[in-house]
């Protein structure tokens, strides 16, 4: 097969959602900050999960009707070694590393594609009030490589729907707080205020690096 770049994708997963896509080098990026200060803009709400349910974001859409759906579509973009793309988009061969354990897998069915921020938490710090056409989007979202992510499936399953305060994983602890936060910032979610607090104890260890996104609501 033979691989449609990720813009491609990503103009058709918004289409769905009604949200016109922009070539990326000709739009600046919406939101760009120190990770300290990223967390600090970040607006904190109480949440709640009243009337949650997964079967609410629809995901794994095949957007572009090529056979591949999105959680393929990670997977062959996230390939250290790439796979072998057959009928169906059935995948064989390949090697992944899942950056939550630092291990490498060499089958897709011992990966999960992880939403970072997961669907109950993107409910609650927000996604309850959105329509059916943006979590759909969000739960989609190829739009950037921090929302979907491969990992060792028993780890992702260890973290369920429990957000920083309450997990992170065994290895590059600081790397999942700047994706997590450039996360919420991409899909303008808010944190409560344990998690606030948890964030900033864990970026006191880590580097000031800049969160750079581009909003997709």
């Amino acid at each position: 097969m033979v691989r449609r770049p990720l813009l491609a994708l990503v103009s058709v997963t918004l289409a769905v959602a009604g949200v016109v896509a922009v070539p990326s080098a000709a739009l600046a990026s919406d939101y760009s900050a120190p990770l300290t200060q990223a967390i600090a803009d970040l607006p904190t709400a109480t949440e709640s999960r009243t009337g949650y349910s997964r079967d609410l974001f629809r995901h794994w859409v095949d957007a572009d009707g090529d056979g591949c759906d999105t959680r393929d579509e990670v997977l062959i973009a996230e390939a250290e070694e790439a796979p072998s793309v057959g009928a169906g988009c059935a995948l064989t061969g390949g090697r992944w590393y899942s950056y939550y354990d630092g291990v490498s897998q060499t089958s897709a069915s011992a990966l999960d594609i992880d939403h970072l921020v997961p669907l109950a938490e993107a409910w609650d710090s927000g996604a309850g009030s959105w329509s059916n056409a943006t979590r759909e989007a969000y739960a989609n979202d190829l739009g950037d490589r921090r929302t979907l992510v491969g990992v060792t499936a028993s780890v992702n399953r260890s973290k369920g729907d429990q957000d920083v305060a309450e997990w992170l994983p065994a290895q590059q602890r600081c790397r999942y707080l700047r994706e997590w936060v450039a996360v919420k910032h991409r899909w303008r979610l808010s944190v409560d205020s344990a998690e606030k607090s948890a964030m900033r104890s864990l970026a006191d260890g880590c580097t000031d690096s800049t969160i750079t996104v581009t909003l997709a609501r």
